[in-house]
């Protein structure tokens, strides 16, 4: 099986915008950073990942396969935006709703990923006492209850404070993935990465070690 994220020839155009144009990438790396300012592509670009945004023209691949909701997890930068049940136990499990699984299968799954984020002991609790952190470990453990392959985070730390985003990246990169896309404008973020795209115009302007990579984008800046 072909591992990684594809892109050939990809152009996205929405109502005569050109959001994206010319896009070929062959990412390998087991997590990937995505820069760049705002209107950039990088955002139309993660959800190209997840079958959310089509490509106008070109091929987007995820090992190998069309990219789609059902390998590829999706976390937003506003976790209010992925609560969708009362409580804690109930808002994962309704991520496995199309999963065709038993009460029993389902408990396992659930009480697993509670338990690598560490809120298995609020699992009773109401979805919207939980701070900004916590929600944000929820919206983690309904994506990884899923088991995709692939987790696209849309920056995941821009509502946290310090030492939850110190928690948050430590747990995104422990996450058992076959890769991890991190949209940020968080350089510091971007660094903890084994690749770093930059998105400039809608087209990719460099890709490659973080080291080269953020270095020139921040010259570009200066």
């Amino acid at each position: 099986m072909t591992l990684g994220i594809k892109l050939k020839d990809v152009a996205v155009e929405f109502d005569g915008h050109i959001a994206l144009s010319e896009i070929n990438l062959d990412l390998t790396a087991k997590s990937v950073a995505v820069i760049g300012s705002n209107g950039s592509g990088k955002s139309t670009f993660a959800r190209l990942l997840n079958g959310l945004v089509k490509p106008t023209s070109g091929s987007v691949k995820i090992s190998g396969k069309a990219a789609t909701t059902e390998t590829t997890g999706f976390l937003f930068s506003n976790p209010d935006l992925q609560i969708v049940m009362p409580t804690v136990f109930e808002d994962v499990a309704f991520s496995l709703t199309n999963q065709k699984l038993s009460k029993d299968e389902v408990r396992v799954r659930v009480t697993a990923a509670l338990s690598q984020v560490g809120l298995l002991e609020l699992q009773e609790s109401n979805c919207h006492t939980l701070s900004s952190g916590q929600k944000q470990l929820l919206a983690i453990a309904s994506n990884i209850v899923r088991e995709p392959k692939l987790l696209v985070a849309d920056e995941p730390t821009t509502l946290l404070d310090l030492p939850n985003t110190v928690r948050i990246t430590k747990l995104l990169h422990e996450l058992e993935l076959d890769q991890l896309v991190i949209v940020t404008h968080d350089l510091e973020l971007a660094a903890t990465c084994q690749e770093v795209v930059w998105f400039e115009g809608g087209r990719v302007r460099k890709a490659g070690k973080p080291k080269a990579v953020i270095a020139e984008y921040r010259k570009n800046f200066e």
